[in-house]
């Protein structure tokens, strides 16, 4: 089953940048499509790929933090290819 998830890393510290940058670089590294805009990271593939990939990296984010919070959306569909039609 093919997944699309959107991710917004809110470290609640004063170093909250580099936290980001590492982790939207470890999920680049993955086999997984991810897209980056000034507001969230999308993740697109399979659910076990995604959902394994996904646990690793947050514990890992979280694990370096005091504080942090994820907000995440999964769709059951892969929209890595959606174009709006207006």
């Amino acid at each position: 089953m093919e997944i699309s998830v959107e991710l917004t890393f809110s470290p609640l510290q004063d170093d909250f940048e580099q936290h980001i940058i590492r982790f939207i670089k470890n999920l680049r590294a993955s086999d997984l499509t991810v897209l980056e805009n000034p507001l969230s990271t999308q993740v697109y593939g399979e659910f076990d790929q995604v959902m394994d990939t996904l646990q690793r990296e947050i514990r890992k984010s979280l694990e370096e933090l005091e504080q942090g919070l994820f907000y995440i959306k999964l769709v059951k569909t892969n929209r890595s290819d959606y174009e709006p039609h207006f």
